[in-house]
């Protein structure tokens, strides 16, 4: 099962309990927690002294965008705050104290999400399947995602433009591109109605680009490596990608839900364009989980060895960290092969015996995953990733001195 899809579905639905109509937007946002997995945000109007509730709200981002009408139409005289929360919903840190709203809300004259910064460009950044992340916008129930060959021709309205070549309908904010992208290219997004209509306009488009030179070193593996965590933060939060922690420079050719046949299928594709030098290869926790045979996954394995050699890469495989099925459970409600862990400890086994960095030697947990390090029981946080980069950055010399 694609665990993109089952990523993003566990999260609550959300969405503005606003009507659709015209009107300028407000966007608030705050430093992330990131330990939390949504905020509550409230407004409140100064009553003579005493704090009158204008607005609770849940967020699963850091940021929002609201509609400038009925009370929050003069932002004037109005306090926000906001408070971190854990999966149930749980404080994890106290509300914040009472600020003014008025200075910290940005008007926004674009009935539309507003896509959020592209971090391509940062240390770990470069995704060879891109994710389009948005702020969600009141009153839409679901998005269509565009990508364009070309900046487009009409830049208002909803009409698709002459220069569609990919996107789709989807429910939540980060939308996971299932085609690899070069070159230059363009996304937007626009809202829509439980029944489709549309809701506001296409956002500005924002640009991407990519080249398929300049790297020596490719990340290579499923979601893990893809980036993501704590529910509600995708591949374009570099907090959560290992790759953002390293010394040097990678291309994350990580596609979330692979399997590792699905990793052998798409190397030719996906990995002799860039001429790398070094492959990291991460592979197998999503066969395993699902009841492949873990000869099955060493199988696989040994075939982009063979397929990294045969073109002048050396194979450096990772260890597979833990994982913890009851927090797989809980979150995605999904079972586990009742072997995963002699099956984990076959696969890892084997690769100790080859070129290897020991990835899961930052884990000493008896092969269960703290729910702290990865709330999911898959996709490890902020402190999983640092601990993976760590152990990388400490043995990648033994590969290549330059690098030490």
């Amino acid at each position: 099962m694609n665990h993109k899809i089952l990523f993003l579905a566990a999260l609550c639905a959300w969405g503005l309990s606003f009507p659709s109509m015209a009107a300028d937007l407000l966007h608030l946002s705050w430093p992330a927690d990131y330990d939390a997995v949504k905020y509550e945000l409230r407004i409140s109007h100064d009553h003579n002294g005493q704090m009158e509730k204008v607005l609770d709200e849940t967020a699963y981002a850091a940021d929002v965008l609201l509609r400038r009408e009925g009370r929050l139409s003069d932002p004037e005289g109005l306090y926000w705050q906001e408070e971190p929360c854990d999966f149930d919903g749980n404080p994890i840190g106290p509300m914040t104290a009472p600020k003014p709203l008025a200075p910290a809300a940005e008007i926004i004259h674009r009935e539309a999400p507003l896509p959020r910064p592209d971090r391509s460009g940062e240390r770990g950044g470069a995704l060879l399947y891109p994710v389009y992340t948005y702020t969600a916008l009141p009153g839409a129930d679901t998005y269509e995602i565009e990508v364009l060959a070309a900046y487009p021709e009409n830049t208002e309205g909803t009409a698709p433009s002459k220069y569609h070549i990919g996107g789709g309908d989807f429910r939540y904010t980060d939308y996971y591109d299932d085609v690899p992208r070069y070159g230059t290219w363009y996304w937007r997004v626009r809202g829509k109605d439980e029944k489709g209509n549309p809701v506001g306009e296409w956002s500005l488009p924002q640009k991407r680009e990519f080249s398929t030179t300049g790297y020596t070193i490719g990340l290579y593996g499923d979601s893990i490596t893809h980036g993501g965590g704590r529910m509600s933060y995708g591949p374009n939060d570099l907090e959560y990608s290992y790759g953002h922690y390293l010394d040097f420079k990678t291309i994350n050719l990580g596609d979330s839900g692979n399997t590792s046949h699905d990793m052998v299928e798409r190397f030719d594709r996906d990995v002799l364009p860039f001429h790398l030098k070094y492959l990291l290869i991460m592979g197998g926790s999503n066969s395993l989980r699902g009841g492949v045979p873990a000869e099955s996954v060493i199988e696989d394995l040994k075939t982009i060895q063979k397929k990294c050699r045969d073109h002048g890469i050396v194979p450096i495989l990772l260890t597979l960290p833990p994982i913890n099925p009851s927090s797989i459970e809980k979150v995605f409600q999904e079972p586990t092969a009742e072997n995963w862990e002699d099956e984990f400890r076959k696969v890892n086994d084997f690769i100790r015996t080859q070129p290897h960095i020991d990835t899961a030697a930052a884990f000493p947990y008896e092969n269960v995953m703290p729910p702290d390090l990865a709330l999911d029981g898959l996709h490890g946080d902020v402190e999983a990733k640092k601990r993976i980069a760590a152990v990388i950055n400490e043995h990648i010399g033994e590969f290549d001195p330059d690098l030490e």
